[in-house]
């Protein structure tokens, strides 16, 4: 894992939330800052805390991501959860020792790497859990926008002409939906773990029911897996060759996901989250979002899925 030193300010912050917390009261030693892009979580001997980011209760329902947390640890897919206060979103977790935190540069590096990650999304989606939150991926997208409405953040310049293009997507794929699986929803890089042996997954805060090629999709968006990787993970994850509708269905959500996650760049923006160029981040989104349903083989995909 990636370790910072912790600020002197940000230190007493975390101590104050340490004492009062049963799990890492007695804990006296030091504490070291692993990452987070919207959250802020700290590594404390061998337990990790993480700590809410500042209006991430305006999109997050920690309860939600609390009871999903648990689900994932008890498939074996995600680390123990020690302690979670689902008011403040405060959560205690094992630490996985000798792991690295994956990025898309690691997945690239580490042999295997998205097999392993292929092999996990696996575990979770057939591990029979059920999550309390169903991840709607057109619901989602207009309530982000009325979330934006309330900003003062102006929307790429298009970004309704694409949904209106992605209404025939959403007409195909409820037309032939998929049996819903519990799903983590926003499979970042970094929010896998990896011993070199097994793939963990941590951060549950987007998880809900959902189509399992969502994840595979918008894991290859994180990562920037080339077609290589993009035949690892898929032959991992189904045992061979994925049918024809649904590598379909992950190529479209490799689309779908960004369209989405642009508008929660924006937000990110809105709020004034100082961890990244959030605007490039949105811009950067839209644009590969438009590029990959202008190729000629996207429709070739979506209409794979629509004959299955």
């Amino acid at each position: 894992m990636t370790i910072n030193q912790v600020k002197t300010e940000d230190e007493k912050t975390v101590r104050a939330i340490v004492a009062s917390i049963p799990a890492l009261a007695s804990y006296h030693g030091p504490i070291a800052r692993l990452g987070g892009l919207t959250n802020k979580v700290y590594q404390l001997g061998d337990r990790v805390l993480r700590i809410a980011g500042a209006g991430t209760e305006e999109y997050i329902n920690r309860a939600h991501e609390a009871e999903a947390a648990r689900i994932a640890a008890e498939a074996g897919v995600s680390p123990s959860l020690l302690y979670v206060d689902s008011a403040s979103g405060v959560m205690v977790t094992q630490l996985i020792a000798n792991a690295t935190t994956m990025t898309p540069a690691s997945f690239k590096s580490r042999p295997y790497a998205a097999a392993r990650a292929g092999e996990a999304l696996k575990r979770l989606h057939q591990s029979g859990g059920i999550f309390p939150f169903r991840f709607e991926l057109f619901a989602m997208i207009d309530e982000y926008l009325k979330v934006l409405s309330t900003k003062d953040v102006a929307l790429p310049m298009g970004y309704h002409g694409v949904v209106r293009q992605a209404q025939n997507i959403r007409t195909v794929l409820a037309k032939n939906p998929a049996p819903l699986a519990p799903c983590h929803c926003d499979p970042l890089c970094e929010n896998f773990i990896d011993t070199g042996d097994r793939m963990w997954i941590v951060d549950w805060e987007y998880s809900g029911m959902n189509d399992p090629m969502w994840d595979l999709g918008d894991l290859s968006v994180e990562g920037s897996f080339d077609e290589a990787q993009d035949h690892e993970l898929l032959q991992a994850y189904f045992s061979g060759p994925p049918s024809p509708a649904d590598h379909g269905r992950m190529v479209i959500y490799k689309a779908m996901c960004d369209l989405l996650w642009t508008l929660w760049g924006l937000i990110q923006l809105a709020n004034k989250n100082p961890a990244d160029d959030f605007s490039a981040y949105a811009d950067g989104r839209f644009a590969r979002c438009k590029a990959l349903m202008a190729e000629p083989a996207f429709a070739a995909h979506v209409a794979a899925v629509e004959i299955a």
